[in-house]
């Protein structure tokens, strides 16, 4: 099938209310033009250079997200232009982000990652540390906080799948009743991948990330 075949298989799949993300890390330009053209307008990066030059080369009205772990030192390549930034771990990153959206005059919006996983592997927050960024982000002025990011255990077990993905809208709701009651921006549950997207829809996701199911299995020789 091809990436447009794919595209419109997963958009009739998907409700409408959850926005589909094409993850396009190591994927040609070509490849994100076969899906721009298709109707495709959001894009998933993993790594800032990469997706820095990527933006330089594609359309001006690509919605970019960050997803990938965010190290301080590559912020700067994306603050101009990114849309969301997924993987917020730690306040050194949301301080960075907030440095270098006053100098590029914006306000970057930021999703805090939790860690769900039984995988050690994965980076995020706990609730603890969550409610402490929340806490700390008053003083920053030029990041907004829309929500909240995890991945779940790479396994087949789908009921370990539903119960991390339970967790994760467990922590967004507490998060939003204890802490942005009137901020109508905090809204954003991102969490399902490829293997797994099903069971996050339907644990409340409102943005999936998907990959090979529309570009096919990743080079990761890149």
């Amino acid at each position: 099938m091809s990436i447009k075949d794919n595209l419109l298989r997963l958009h009739r799949e998907l409700p409408p209310e959850v926005k589909l993300i094409a993850v396009s890390k190591t994927k040609p330009v070509e490849a994100i033009e076969e899906a721009y053209a298709a109707g495709q307008k959001v894009f998933g990066e993993n790594k800032a250079q990469e997706m820095a030059l990527k933006y330089e080369q594609l359309p001006t009205d690509i919605e970019w997200h960050f997803i990938g772990h965010m190290q301080t030192n590559k912020v700067k390549y994306i603050a101009p232009f990114v849309s969301l930034i997924h993987s917020v771990d730690s306040l050194k990153v949301l301080k960075e982000i907030n440095k270098q959206a006053v100098k590029n005059d914006r306000i970057i919006s930021c999703l805090l990652q939790f860690h769900i996983a039984e995988e050690a592997t994965k980076f995020g927050l706990n609730l603890e540390e969550a409610e402490a960024l929340v806490k700390a982000k008053a003083a920053y002025k030029n990041v907004r906080i829309t929500g909240v990011m995890g991945m779940a255990t790479f396994t087949d077990d789908k009921a370990q799948v539903r119960r991390e993905f339970k967790q994760l809208h467990g922590y967004f709701e507490f998060l939003k009743n204890k802490y942005f009651t009137k901020d109508t921006s905090f809204k954003e549950l991102s969490m399902g991948m490829s293997g797994d997207y099903p069971v996050a829809v339907e644990e409340g996701s409102t943005m999936v990330r998907i990959g090979t199911l529309i570009f096919g299995k990743r080079d990761y020789t890149k």
